[in-house]
């Protein structure tokens, strides 16, 4: 679309016609979700604070002057509606910030207590080719950079998101988030400190494409066939020694090869009465990382159900992280059916 063309949808807009400013409007969406969802590490939250922003900007849309892009003028809004449903918030984590490792051989029910942070399916970002998708490069929404920043203040997310993510300079910062060149500054300065802090040191300079390799995508099949066969030797050859598993939300977490398989072997053995039933595996992708979605089959049950997005966070041919988010609910987002027929399995 030309600029003339710009002028004249905004124009339109103005003049109050609803669907000349979803037209604005739905060019942004996509990134903005992102946006949202790295303030808050909430799929849910972020569709609805998307839906907010956009709703903020058509009744103030009389006080937008141009003197910034509209998409900078969007960002603006979204950001401050993210730092208003922040306020007074607990943090989103993963279970391994909560607790200690856990007993390989003791289950714990999932708490309820705990804001646990959510995956975000790769269908719903701007695809590679849009301009936009500069915004959303894997480093900066891949789950260890979502969990390292759910450690900052909201206004520090924000201004780190800003600065560092967006590339925006520090006086359009200052002036979007109502403070100072120098509070900006300032505030970057002890968020990227709090960033090294808690980022893995491999991780600091490390730069991915924006989707899963080759290498990865081969380790997520071997993956998805040793789940679906129960197949403990060759888990156990896919797993770095130092590998941490997670299950939000249930709050046990378990640190080593050892550990991980000692409790993949009480769930998986028929005899035993932790056993959860068979697998079946659909590969997804989540967080510009390789994922699958896992269904079980209960014994007495015909079909398989929908039971958890797995995340996985792959180093040569060795997943070194696994993140199991046991919620059906985040299925429909991903595109993915809540049962599977038994047919073929």
């Amino acid at each position: 679309m030309s600029t003339a063309d710009d002028d004249a949808v905004m124009a339109a807009a103005r003049a109050g016609d609803e669907s000349a400013f979803a037209v604005l409007v739905q060019r942004h969406q996509r990134e903005l979700r992102v946006h949202c969802y790295r303030m808050t590490g909430s799929l849910e939250e972020s569709e609805d604070l998307v839906q907010e922003t956009f709703l903020r900007a058509w009744k103030n849309l009389g006080g937008f002057a141009g003197r910034s892009t509209f998409r900078a003028w969007l960002y603006r809004i979204a950001t401050n509606a993210c730092l208003d449903a922040l306020d007074g918030r607990a943090r989103r984590v993963l279970p391994h910030h909560v607790e200690e490792p856990s007993d390989p051989t003791a289950g714990r029910p999932p708490r309820t207590d705990v804001s646990w942070l959510q995956p975000f399916p790769d269908r719903l970002a701007p695809a590679e080719a849009q301009p936009e998708a500069v915004a959303v490069a894997r480093e900066t929404i891949e789950l260890t950079f979502l969990a390292t920043i759910q450690h900052l203040p909201p206004r520090q997310r924000a201004v780190l998101i800003l600065r560092d993510v967006l590339g925006w300079p520090a006086r359009q910062t200052a002036e979007h988030l109502g403070g100072s060149v120098a509070s900006v500054n300032s505030a970057l300065q002890r968020a990227r400190a709090t960033m090294r802090e808690h980022l893995p040191e491999r991780r600091l300079d490390w730069r991915a494409p924006a989707e899963p390799t080759p290498r990865e995508r081969a380790v997520l099949r071997r993956y998805m066939d040793a789940v679906e066969h129960a197949d403990l030797t060759a888990m156990a050859g896919l797993l770095a020694e130092d590998v941490r598993t997670t299950m939000p939300p249930y709050p046990m977490w378990f640190q080593g090869r050892d550990a991980v398989l000692t409790a993949l072997a009480e769930g998986w053995d028929p005899a035993s009465p932790a056993y959860v039933g068979r697998f079946a595996m659909l590969p997804t992708s989540a967080n510009r990382q390789p994922a699958a979605a896992a269904y079980i089959r209960e014994p007495s049950s015909p079909v398989y159900r929908a039971a958890a997005i797995g995340v996985l966070r792959i180093e040569g041919d060795l997943i070194v992280e696994a993140t199991a988010f046991h919620d059906p609910g985040l299925f429909p987002a991903f595109g993915l059916p809540l049962e599977l027929p038994p047919a073929g399995r």
